[in-house]
């Protein structure tokens, strides 16, 4: 549900740590099998573990982003919470990969649920993916270094923080105390700078202009597809895009909208929301050589910009 009334009110009662929020857009696999680390972490960006909790990417050979696991293994099962948009390309993706490796890749939407709690802690015995400390306002990931530095140079400071955790209900289930729509939590999530992957992102988008360096990829890592491309820029360059928190004057664009600086086109708007606090809000990516301390304009409405991913 989008709301359940007053999206205003579920706003702040997810600000104070209450409520939850229903994620029907989520699809959950399920790995098995005594090879299930390994070859997960072969494949992803982030550094795989047992017993932990870990925001991981699958990029193409370009270093695009494909696909944004929420990993959360319990020690015998390896829990992935995805967009359910893409789960069926996603498994043939994972099964085409398994070759002779002990593991089994099984989609379990249909007995199991994700729902998000505004509280960044275990939730009983059920599978529970912590947000980012990143994301949190908590620290940083573990994520080593390369000859480019740290993952603090992408975002030097994040606009406010997203406290929650995704946790992996039976179906039937469901947390204590009131639901809130997803309305509410997204605008937590874009006043934080919180990039949707596949809804901020599109078939061209890197990590390193969302700010995904460190809290969904190791820059220490080993090989992985799209490694080399994400070292290179890291080591040697600047993304050619960067995400922006917009403010806007009174109004909200349509996603997808044009932002013009000028009289030039430098990105377009991802995600709007209106905020209980800061009013009408947006994450846009823009070009990351256009002037970051100008306002600009979508669909005709003036909106300031507030950095997130650092233009240099």
């Amino acid at each position: 549900m989008t709301h359940f009334g007053d999206p205003f009110t579920e706003q702040k009662r997810l600000a104070r740590g209450e409520g939850w929020v229903a994620l029907e857009d989520r699809a959950v696999l399920a790995l098995t099998g005594a090879d299930r680390i390994t070859w997960l972490d072969s494949l992803t960006s982030h550094r795989i573990a047992p017993d932990s909790s870990t925001q991981a990417l699958i990029l193409d050979p370009h270093g695009h982003i494909e696909y944004d696991l929420h990993v959360v293994d319990d020690g015998s099962t390896t829990w992935l919470i995805v967009d359910s948009a893409g789960v069926d390309r996603l498994r043939g993706y994972l099964d085409s990969m398994r070759f002779l490796s002990d593991v089994t890749v099984s989609d379990v939407s249909d007995d199991h649920r994700v729902v998000w709690v505004p509280r960044r802690e275990g939730y009983g015995d059920r599978p529970t993916w912590l947000v980012p400390l990143e994301y949190a306002g908590l620290g940083w990931t573990p994520a080593g270094s390369d000859r480019g530095g740290t993952a603090e140079k992408y975002v030097p400071h994040r606009p406010d923080s997203l406290i929650g955790a995704e946790v992996i209900l039976p179906r039937g289930q469901q947390p204590e105390g009131p639901e809130c729509g997803t309305w509410a939590l997204n605008a937590l999530r874009i006043a934080a700078g919180v990039p949707g992957v596949g809804v901020d992102t599109d078939h061209k988008s890197l990590p390193h202009e969302f700010g995904l360096i460190g809290s969904a990829v190791h820059l220490a890592k080993g090989c992985y597809r799209g490694q080399e491309t994400v070292a290179r820029l890291h080591n040697m360059g600047r993304p050619p895009r960067r995400l922006v928190l917009l403010h806007f004057d009174g109004a909200l664009p349509d996603p997808g909208a044009d932002v013009v600086l000028g009289e030039k086109v430098i990105g377009r708007v991802t995600s709007v929301a209106q905020h209980h606090e800061l009013g009408p809000i947006g994450l846009a990516v823009v070009k990351r050589a256009a002037a970051a301390d100008h306002p600009v304009h979508a669909d005709g409405i003036v909106a300031s910009q507030e950095e997130i991913v650092a233009a240099g």
